[in-house]
């Protein structure tokens, strides 16, 4: 009688040992994903910023010299927003879905690489 409460308590210390280490091995593995679609996405964002800010300097001498065009600063800065508002609405309304499918998918193919 005494074999079996020490078997049965073997068994429920190998099990709890083996839903601890279940639980670290997930833990790890979401840790290494997480790092691993955080440092992809790092050198995308710094491209991005970098991108942004030659078009902020392209934008603001194409405003200037419509301006010029336009005998009026403000006219040149006025009239390329409502180009890029323009711009902007037919893009969103056309591939609003495309981009985010798109995004979607890219982080979900991260995630499971």
């Amino acid at each position: 009688m005494d074999d079996k409460p020490t078997i049965i308590e073997s068994v429920l210390d190998r099990a709890t040992d083996y839903a601890k280490t279940s639980y670290e091995l997930i833990k790890l593995k979401t840790m290494d994903k997480t790092a691993d679609v955080i440092s992809s996405l790092i050198p995308y964002a710094v491209s991005f910023v970098i991108l942004i800010q030659v078009l902020l300097l392209v934008n603001i001498g194409l405003a200037l010299w419509l301006g010029e065009i336009l005998d009026s600063f403000w006219n040149g800065f006025f009239a390329l927003a409502g180009f890029y508002l323009i711009i902007g609405t037919i893009l969103h309304l056309l591939f609003h879905n495309y981009i985010k499918n798109f995004i979607r998918n890219l982080i979900t193919k991260m995630m499971l690489k």
